[in-house]
């Protein structure tokens, strides 16, 4: 099985060495001093006190490899979407792209029966460059829960867990699904095949549509905005209007509110991934945590006050810090996306 990993970064590398243990023939696509290191040395895992080293073949041209059995995007929202046309050197007649990404993902709507079928979000994906560039038909949809970060140039040190939900858009239960769930489980990691991938989408995306912008905008910690009344409130409000959607739309959700806030504060003193964007001076992934669901509520006819709100704050506040915006997005996507009062 080849497989190549497009953004070898802290969860691409975390997966691309774990399926190469596993068996897999791995490559890499990376860039900069990341890049040269993992070509000089190797990529290092730093997991459970132990060091995990692995060569590869790793370029920062996709044209150096031929096409692959699967390609697994590991870059964030508005990185693979400046990226889609370079990934199509690597996509063959029965590629499959995975897109092991947070947020809402641009072929969200791709074969969900109903009257918003094969819709386009012009928040994750302006112009269709990934539709058109990949395809939806070769997507599998994978939720990402381990917590990793680069330490270090070719050096990536393992936080906690080992889960990865996969799923096809369609909801089938598809031999190409069965096979990379095989590969990762034979690499020591722990795959989910699910038949409804967006359920899955949905818990994930619950706390990071809420925890991620108000930690950016006090910089508190996680255990912080999960459990301060005011903040915990605002939290609360934010996902009961992303459950309406999410409902509106066909998703089921498995946990209540509470138990999803409560869950949050456990982690403890946790900087989120967008305040340390923030604070790192690195581009805010907003739209797929957060535009992308407003979007969503204008297709389903639901009004998200709350967070209309918390979103058109943290997006004066990242392009006042010059962080935002990621994405080129049309003018009409972002007029269309009116606040309304709390």
């Amino acid at each position: 099985m080849k497989i190549c990993i497009f953004g070898a970064g802290a969860i691409g590398g975390y997966m691309g060495l774990m399926l190469k243990r596993g068996g897999a023939d791995v490559s890499l696509i990376a860039r900069g001093l990341h890049l040269d290191a993992i070509r000089d040395n190797g990529l290092e895992l730093q997991i459970d006190g132990e060091s995990l080293q692995e060569d590869f073949e790793a370029s920062d041209d996709p044209t150096d490899f031929e096409p692959q059995d699967y390609v697994i995007i590991g870059l964030k929202s508005h990185q693979a979407w400046e990226v889609a046309d370079d990934i199509t050197p690597l996509i063959g007649e029965h590629t499959t792209v995975v897109t092991a990404q947070n947020g809402v993902p641009w072929w969200y709507f791709y074969g969900l029966q109903g009257p918003h079928e094969n819709r386009r979000l012009k928040s994750v994906d302006p112009q269709d460059r990934q539709w058109n560039a990949i395809g939806p038909g070769r997507v599998l949809g994978c939720t990402v829960y381990p917590a990793t970060e680069l330490v270090a140039p070719g050096v990536i040190r393992h936080i906690y867990g080992n889960k990865f939900g996969l799923g096809e858009p369609t909801g089938a239960m598809s031999i190409r699904l069965e096979k990379l769930a095989n590969a990762l489980d034979e690499g020591g990691l722990s795959a989910m095949a699910m038949d409804n991938i967006r359920d899955d989408i949905w818990l994930k995306l619950w706390g990071n549509l809420c925890f991620n912008p108000i930690s950016a905008l006090t910089h508190a910690t996680l255990d912080v905005v999960a459990t301060a009344p005011g903040t915990r409130l605002l939290a609360r409000e934010m996902m009961q209007e992303a459950q309406d959607i999410g409902e509106t739309l066909g998703a089921h959700f498995r946990v209540d509110v509470t138990r999803r806030i409560d869950g949050a504060a456990r982690v403890g003193a946790h900087r989120t991934s967008m305040l340390q964007d923030l604070e790192r001076g690195r581009p805010l992934e907003l739209d797929a945590l957060l535009t992308a669901v407003q979007e969503m509520g204008q297709i389903a006819g639901v009004k998200t006050p709350y967070i209309d709100a918390i979103l058109a704050l943290v997006q004066q506040m990242g392009e006042v810090a010059g962080v935002y915006p990621v994405f080129p997005i049309t003018a009409g996507a972002q007029q269309e996306a009116a606040v309304s009062p709390v």
